[in-house]
C-alpha cells in the first residue's frame, strides 16, 4: 500500500463568509482528499484577522509587525507538527515572501506549490516574490501570464484550470423567484484596471446595456445584492443563457471561474472568446462564443428562440465540464507535476 502525501493547504477560506462553500480552495481539498492525500487546512487571512485590531477597508493598510509575525509564527508551527509533502499555497493573497520562507525552512523536505488564478501577475510584485520561493506555480491562464512566472524565474510553471465540483454545481430544479432570460454574476468593472478604460471598457458597456433589458437579472453589480452558497448555483440553473466575460480577454486560456460555474450547472453559456479557447470548451458544441458586443446580443436574440438547440449544447457543456474538470480530475493533473514536471489533458 502506497503512501499518501501530506498536503500542507494554505488559502484564505472565508471561513466566516457564506463564499466559503463553493470556492475553489475548498473544491482543491475535496479533490485531493478524494485521491487519498491527507490535507491539513490553514485559512491565512483568517488567522491574520485574529491578531490584527483592525478590519474592513483599513485591514491591510495597517497591518501592524507583530500580527504578522504571530500569525507565521501559527502557520510555522503547523506546518512544522504535520511535516508536509507538498506545501500547497491555493492563494497567494495575504502571506508575503518572508512567510513562504519561514515555511520552507519549516518543511526543507516539501514541495511547495503556489496557485495564482489572477490576472496581471506583472503587476503585483508580492506574489512574484512568492512564487520565486517557490518550486512550482499553476495558474488558469496561458499566454504572457504563465510566461510572466517563468521569466521570474520559477523552476516549473504549469496551466492548470479551474474546478467545479459536481456534487453541488449541477441543474437545480429551482422556484419562479430565480427564473430568467439571462444571468451575470459579478462586479461590472475592476478599478485596478481603471474604470471605463481600455479593455474593461467593453465589458463594462456590455454589462450596462445589459442591465437595462428586460428578462435580465445582474448579481454583484449595478446596485444589485451577490449570491451567496448554493443560491449562486439556483440563480445560474433558474438562466436560460449565462454570460461569461472576463476583466481582460486577450490571454491564451484565460478565464474567472464564472466560466466553469455556469457551465457546471447546465445553463447555457455566451462566453467572450479567449485565444485558444476552443481547446478546453468547443464553440458550438458546449457552449457560443462571441468576439463583439452585436455578436452577444444577435446569438443571446436567437438562441432564446430556439430552445432545443439551447438545451441540447447546455447539456453537452454540463456533461463535459463534470468530466473534464472536476476536482479530483484537476487536483490529480497537479499531483502529475509535483511527480514528472507535466500532465496530460485534452487541452494540452
Amino acid at each position: 500500500m502506497s503512501k499518501s502525501k501530506r498536503i500542507f493547504v494554505i488559502s484564505d477560506f472565508k471561513d466566516e463568509s457564506p463564499k466559503s462553500i463553493w470556492i475553489q480552495s475548498r473544491m482543491w481539498i475535496k479533490g485531493l482528499l478524494r485521491l487519498g492525500c491527507d490535507v491539513h487546512r490553514f485559512s491565512y487571512r483568517n488567522i491574520l484577522t485574529q491578531f490584527n485590531p483592525f478590519s474592513g477597508k483599513h485591514f491591510r493598510r495597517f497591518m501592524p509587525r507583530f500580527a504578522r509575525r504571530t500569525a507565521d509564527n501559527v502557520l510555522v508551527e503547523q506546518i512544522r507538527a504535520y511535516s508536509p509533502d507538498i506545501v500547497f499555497i491555493a492563494h497567494m493573497k495575504y502571506i508575503t515572501k518572508e512567510t513562504v520562507s519561514a515555511a520552507r525552512d519549516a518543511a526543507p523536505g516539501a514541495v511547495f506549490i503556489g496557485r495564482d488564478d489572477d490576472p496581471f501577475p506583472e503587476k503585483n510584485p508580492d506574489r512574484l516574490s512568492i512564487a520565486r520561493e517557490s518550486d512550482i506555480v499553476i495558474t488558469t491562464s496561458g499566454g504572457r501570464f504563465l510566461k510572466t512566472y517563468e521569466d521570474a524565474g520559477v523552476p516549473c510553471c504549469a496551466f492548470i484550470p479551474n474546478m467545479c465540483d459536481p456534487d453541488i454545481q449541477y441543474r437545480y430544479e429551482v422556484e419562479n423567484k430565480w427564473r430568467t432570460n439571462i444571468i451575470f454574476t459579478g462586479k461590472a468593472e475592476h478599478r485596478r484596471l481603471g474604470s471605463g478604460t481600455g479593455r474593461n471598457a467593453d465589458r463594462y458597456m456590455l454589462l450596462h446595456k445589459l442591465s437595462k433589458m428586460p428578462g435580465v437579472k445582474m448579481y454583484g453589480c449595478f446596485g444589485n445584492p451577490s449570491t451567496e452558497g448554493i443560491e449562486t448555483f439556483r440563480a445560474i440553473s433558474g438562466a436560460r443563457i449565462a454570460l461569461s466575460i472576463n476583466i481582460t480577454n486577450d490571454v491564451s486560456l484565460y478565464h474567472s471561474d464564472r466560466l466553469i460555474n455556469c457551465l457546471a450547472c447546465g445553463t447555457f453559456v455566451l462566453a467572450k472568446r479567449v485565444p485558444d479557447t476552443d481547446r478546453l470548451f468547443q464553440d458550438g458544441v458546449h457552449l457560443r462564443y462571441f468576439d463583439s458586443l452585436e455578436e452577444f446580443f444577435d446569438l443571446a436574440k436567437w438562441y432564446l428562440a430556439h430552445e432545443d438547440e439551447r438545451i441540447k449544447i447546455a447539456n453537452a457543456g454540463m456533461e463535459r465540464t463534470h468530466r473534464e474538470f472536476n476536482c479530483q480530475k484537476i487536483a490529480k493533473y497537479m499531483l502529475d507535476v509535483v511527480k514528472t514536471g507535466a500532465y496530460k489533458a485534452p487541452w494540452m
